[in-house]
């Protein structure tokens, strides 16, 4: 992951709905407004990095903490749309709005977990585990072979991002997620959610098992 030495700067900003960025996670997008043409235009002749925020569909209220995403590969198409691949970044805080037309430009700050001196290896072991379980029961539920990939993160700060993007259908949670800046209560919280999907998926399989007994 790379950061800049510059703590604040200009950001061009991307506001997606239900979509959130984590660090070292790939988001791929498809660019057809021709305003977000031409900010994608734009940065593939700077830096080639833009500022991803989600926003609520139900309230259309814009997050103000995002990921920064860098654009690793870009295809044009015919009709001057971009297929784009990014790469997520570091975390930052909008402070406030410089441009909003034709496309949004915030200043924004980069921001980092702070260090803790709780056992944050003990807690990734714990979400590795409850991630195996969650998976095992799910392969168990549907009757289909279900693997984890191979590079799943070691690193606590990383393996908590990673679990995070994971989640689906919790645009909310995955909010919150990114916004922490304290790697143990992030992963506690991952903790929480996974132990409350094990349980269901341990349930539904106790269910499924009776009824295939009788």
């Amino acid at each position: 992951m790379t950061f800049s030495s510059v703590a604040v700067r200009e950001l061009p900003l991307f506001p997606l709905p239900e979509v959130v960025l984590f660090p070292d996670r790939r988001l791929p997008l498809h660019i057809f407004e021709f305003r977000y043409r031409i900010m994608m235009n734009t940065i593939l002749q700077s830096d080639r990095r833009f500022g991803v925020l989600m926003v609520d569909p139900v309230e259309g209220k814009v997050a103000n903490v995002g990921c920064c995403a860098e654009i690793i590969h870009c295809q044009r198409l015919p009709d001057d749309r971009l297929k784009i691949m990014t790469l997520g970044q570091q975390r930052f805080r909008v402070l406030d709005y410089v441009r909003e037309k034709p496309y949004y430009v915030g200043l924004v700050e980069w921001i980092e977990d702070h260090p803790t001196e709780r056992d944050v290896k003990t807690l990734s072991i714990e979400v590795d585990q409850l991630l195996r379980d969650v998976v095992r029961l799910s392969a168990k539920l549907t009757g289909q072979e279900i693997e984890l990939p191979d590079d799943i993160p070691e690193s606590p700060i990383e393996l908590s991002y990673w679990v995070a993007s994971n989640l689906y259908g919790v645009a909310q949670e995955q909010q919150s997620l990114l916004e922490m800046q304290d790697t143990a209560a992030r992963l506690e919280r991952e903790a929480e959610i996974l132990t409350s999907t094990r349980n269901h998926l341990a349930a539904r399989t106790v269910l499924k098992d009776a009824f295939q007994g009788e």
